[in-house]
């Protein structure tokens, strides 16, 4: 028995408590709205580390009478309600999601033995989170996402609900907890309610064991980000703090063990999901300056720059700079990444109505650091290996625009990698419409939708926009800004054309590519069917 299966309602009233027992054992425990009749899904659990016991469920509160949910639930190897899947009407086309469930937080990026690691906080009994696991996908190419089984487990294998954090790959073996030739796998999380915690995997994460010695730091706070400090041979964990008498924090941890961890110092006046990292100083035509900064960001995407001598943070200015707008929230970047390149993925909210799965993330950005009028500033833009997504590339160069007289270049698909630069003239107005969504620079320095400040650069402003079925990517002046926005009209349907436009005034369009996209998950599709 690989999995066992049952019937949900999407946004029951009340979840129920399911409990399974191997003899008086509690082995497993999960909150889900059963369905009392005809089912709004069907989902899967993970039953393989049962295999050969006989296990008993209890449901943990009042039934109905009537109430048939228990009755719909199976076994089986396979999961037969596979049908459309990866192709339903919202599903993100080239950005990863869960095949059944809840998502949030990006959790654990870390690059190992070929592959991209992304695990999630994840709940795939649920349409909205009540249950507190790890998700898993790996990658060799950081577009193309494998599904794996659930990573971590939260009660009774771990103390509470296992919420975010991250992961590392142990590769001196200082923590004792490799057990073969494989490195052992590091994913630190907080145990909700006792602490940062461990869980690690001997087979590249395939399989987690929750750490005996949990929790390794107790303290009021939550979201571990853990990485190597090579200057001082020690390990760093930047995680928040929320003790009464250092208010909102970050505080920070060293281990030389992974296992013993001693708290530093702390940052004052921030929240949760912390980051950070180091990089290299880029002048304006993209090339290193000999310098570098560390970069300080937290859940909601501002950011401060500043000196980390693996200790403490010392920020260069005061308060934060904003990069990140709309519908973007917890990101965090890869450990380990082959060629150094720092690589960003965000939690992306937007709700996906009416369907098996909710939620998803963005595509994986480059995260630079550059020289601007404004000074050093961070920029993000998606990562070259979305071109291996093209399947047809539309151009065109030195169009004009009059006031209300938009250039139309017709597309086939609705899936696009659109690139277009403007001299703005004297319109009061320059932008983009992909079928009913408008992507539009106005001359009061607003980027829309959500407003994003924006100037232009020597009269010329650019925009690059990522379109899949539920949401847009934009990103403004080559990563300057980078806004997350659900659709207008979310879905399938074909676009016939995208257009450039100016408003009050003519403009130029001086640039523009539309590149049409493939789907990820052909691959996928082909397996399940």
């Amino acid at each position: 028995m690989e999995r066992v299966v049952g019937a949900f309602n999407l946004r029951a009233k009340s979840p129920f408590t399911e409990v399974w027992y191997i003899d008086d054992n509690l082995v497993h425990m999960l909150n889900f709205r059963i369905a009392p009749k005809e089912p709004d899904l069907w989902m899967s659990m993970d039953a393989r580390r049962f295999k050969g016991q006989k296990i008993r469920f209890r449901v943990e509160a009042y039934m109905p009478p009537g109430n048939g949910g228990l009755r719909l639930l199976y076994q089986s190897d396979e999961n037969i309600h596979s049908k459309g899947l990866y192709d339903e009407k919202l599903r993100p086309q080239f950005h990863y999601s869960q095949r059944t469930g809840w998502n949030n937080d990006p959790n654990g990026l870390v690059y190992h033995d070929g592959e991209y690691h992304l695990f999630t906080q994840h709940d795939p009994y649920n349409w909205m989170g009540a249950n507190g696991y790890w998700g898993h996908a790996v990658s060799k190419d950081l577009v193309h996402w494998e599904q794996l089984p659930l990573a971590l487990y939260p009660y009774p294998v771990a103390k509470q609900h296992c919420f975010s954090g991250s992961a590392v790959i142990d590769k001196e073996n200082v923590a004792g907890l490799q057990t073969g030739e494989e490195k052992a796998m590091l994913a630190f999380f907080t145990d909700t309610g006792c602490g940062e915690s461990i869980y690690f995997s001997n087979d590249r994460g395939r399989t987690f064991t929750y750490y005996k010695g949990n929790p390794v730091v107790t303290h009021p706070g939550r979201d571990p980000k853990v990485f190597r400090h090579e200057p001082t041979e020690r390990w760093v964990m930047a995680v928040f703090d929320d003790a009464k008498e250092r208010g909102l924090n970050i505080s920070f941890y060293t281990s030389a063990n992974l296992l013993s961890w001693t708290r530093e110092s702390h940052v004052p006046g921030w929240y949760e999901c912390p980051e950070l990292y180091e990089l290299p100083v880029l002048d304006a035509g993209g090339k290193p300056i000999g310098t570098s900064k560390w970069v300080l960001t937290a859940a909601d995407g501002m950011y401060a720059l500043g000196f980390f001598d693996g200790r403490k943070f010392t920020p260069e200015h005061e308060g934060k700079h904003k990069l990140f707008y709309g519908a973007y929230y917890a990101a965090q970047t890869f450990n380990d990444t082959p060629d150094g390149r720092r690589i960003q993925i965000g939690w992306a909210r937007i709700d996906m109505p009416d369907m098996p799965f909710n939620q998803t993330v963005s595509f994986p950005h480059l995260m630079t650091l550059r020289e601007t009028p404004a000074g050093v500033r961070l920029f993000a833009e998606p990562v070259k290996e979305i071109e291996e997504l093209y399947k047809r590339t539309l151009k065109a160069k030195n169009r004009e625009l009059p006031d209300g007289k938009p250039f139309s270049l017709a597309t086939a698909g609705h899936l696009f990698d659109v690139r277009a630069e403007f001299e703005i003239g004297a319109a009061k107005a320059v932008g983009l419409r992909i079928g009913a969504d408008e992507i539009a620079y106005d001359v009061n320095s607003k980027l829309l939708p959500h407003g994003a400040p924006l100037q232009p650069k020597d009269g010329r402003i650019s925009l690059r926009v990522l379109c899949d079925r539920p949401m847009l990517e934009i990103i403004a002046n080559n990563g300057e800004r980078h806004i997350t926005s659900p659709r207008v009209k979310p879905g399938p349907d074909e676009v016939p054309a995208i257009l450039a436009f100016a408003r009050g005034g003519r403009a130029t369009l001086v640039d523009m590519e539309v590149n049409e996209l493939r789907s990820i998950w052909d691959t996928q599709r082909e397996k399940l069917h």
